[in-house]
């Protein structure tokens, strides 16, 4: 679902930028009228970019909040990371979290960290 989300916001962005290229050729030319509804058209996709922006983050946190709620976590180790199917095949259900990503991020994650409804 989020790709949806990223998907969407990728198009309207294109979409935004094509309009941003057509807008000066409109400005030299004086167009008034084609350089309002230009105008209008570049508010709609910026309004609707910030939604999608927002339901994306949304999703995030809800992903985040499920997380944290698991009953352990701990922080991966080195020997574990290079191993990972192994640890995976062991830990059923083991959700890993790399800080680099934008869960990691917003979570504030400084290590890989593993979400299990068991020990591991």
């Amino acid at each position: 679902m989020k790709e949806q989300e990223k998907a969407e916001i990728k198009r309207l962005s294109d979409q935004l930028d094509a309009l941003n290229h057509k807008e000066q050729p409109l400005l030299d030319a004086g167009d008034a009228e084609k350089l309002g509804e230009l105008l209008r058209e570049k508010d709609k996709l910026l309004a609707e970019i910030e939604r999608l922006k927002g339901v994306r983050e949304q999703k995030l946190s809800k992903e985040a909040q499920k997380l944290q709620q698991m009953p352990f976590s701990r922080a991966i180790t080195k020997k574990e990371q290079a191993d990972m199917g192994t640890l995976k095949k062991t830990a059923r259900g083991l959700i890993v979290v790399h800080p680099m990503t934008a869960l990691g991020r917003e979570m504030g994650l400084t290590e890989m960290t593993g979400y299990a409804k068991k020990a591991f």
